[in-house]
């Protein structure tokens, strides 16, 4: 995996790390580390600041994927209210997420003194994560995405990052993790702040939604991976079925009977093995699988349910079932 160039501020249980890129599993297990020195009763509050065309953007949205409550562009004053709001007993979101930046007007007088005040509270523990690239890279993105520095409206975009960079060097001296995004991809920055939450079980856990469906209703719109289960025996054309649902056990037994059927269902279920824990380690959120018949009673129906206890024992998903049709 392309490295990540990483600094740690030295702390009274870990040596600051040596200078030069190191992997992205190291940045994650020190980083991980680091954080378990949380004391009890804190919540957890990372802000995440830096260079324009860093990443930030690609950055919150990880962290939201992970269940923070994440709020971008917030102005520098409303730091501490945000922080308080997030302590409170009855608060909902445990773990928040905010980006602050020169987008803001204040940004860069108010928040060295803000987060001092923040980090000297008790309650909080702030978590000051610093994103940059290299001017190279920085002017490239821009250009790709042809838009204006926001320190240069009117000027050079190259010369919008020199002055951003030069008025930034004092938060980034305070920052608790410096993060150069320079040689990485968008996946594989979202992998970084995917592997910086301790919480493993959110990190990992991605929603299956295993939706049936009629093809004479249209295919859902939401799909992600679409099955045509219409070459199987059809139970709508047996006596006494057609009424029924692929949750009935007369129709499950019936499927079950049928040879072919009962193959489908282990392709498709090793196949689906085989591929979903891939969709989570590239860091999916959510996949719908759609499986289809003719009028999404029968056979999608029945397959969807065996599915879904098939696929019960890969790891790091959540399964849901739907019947859209039923």
């Amino acid at each position: 995996m392309t490295t990540a160039k990483v600094r740690r501020k030295k702390t009274s249980r870990a040596k600051r790390r040596p200078g030069g890129p190191v992997s992205a599993v190291k940045l994650r297990r020190g980083y991980a580390e680091g954080a378990g020195d949380r004391p009890r009763g804190t919540r957890r509050f990372v802000i995440l600041t830096g260079l324009s065309g860093s990443g930030k953007t690609q950055a919150i949205r990880a962290l939201e994927d992970l269940g923070y409550f994440c709020v971008d562009n917030l102005p520098t004053q409303l730091i501490p209210t945000m922080a308080e709001l997030s302590t409170r007993e009855d608060a909902s979101p445990d773990k928040v997420a905010i980006v602050v930046d020169v987008r803001e007007r204040g940004f860069l007088a108010q928040f060295p003194r803000i987060y001092r005040r923040l980090k000297a509270q008790g309650r909080v523990r702030p978590s000051l994560i610093f994103l940059e690239a290299s001017h190279s890279v920085l002017v490239r993105r821009f250009s790709e995405t042809r838009r204006p520095h926001p320190l240069a409206p009117d000027r050079s975009v190259a010369e919008g990052i020199a002055e951003e960079r030069q008025k930034l060097n004092p938060i980034r001296a305070m920052a608790d993790l410096i993060l150069d995004t320079s040689n990485l991809t968008v996946h594989e920055l979202r992998d970084i702040f995917m592997g910086l939450s301790r919480d493993n079980r959110a990190r990992a856990e991605m929603v299956v939604n295993l939706v049936s469906f009629g093809y004479k209703n249209g295919v859902p719109l939401d799909a992600d991976l679409v099955f045509d289960v219409r070459c199987l025996a059809n139970p709508y054309f047996v006596d006494g079925l057609r009424d029924l649902t692929g949750r009935d056990q007369a129709v499950v037994r019936y499927m079950r009977r049928d040879a072919a059927s009962m193959e489908f269902i282990e392709k498709l279920a090793s196949f689906l093995r085989f591929a979903l824990p891939r969709y989570v380690q590239e860091g999916k959120s959510y996949l719908t699988v759609a499986i289809g018949c003719t009028g999404g009673r029968h056979r999608s129906v029945m397959i969807a349910e065996t599915l879904k206890k098939s696929l019960g024992s890969v790891k790091g998903v959540r399964l849901r079932v739907k019947h859209r049709d039923s």
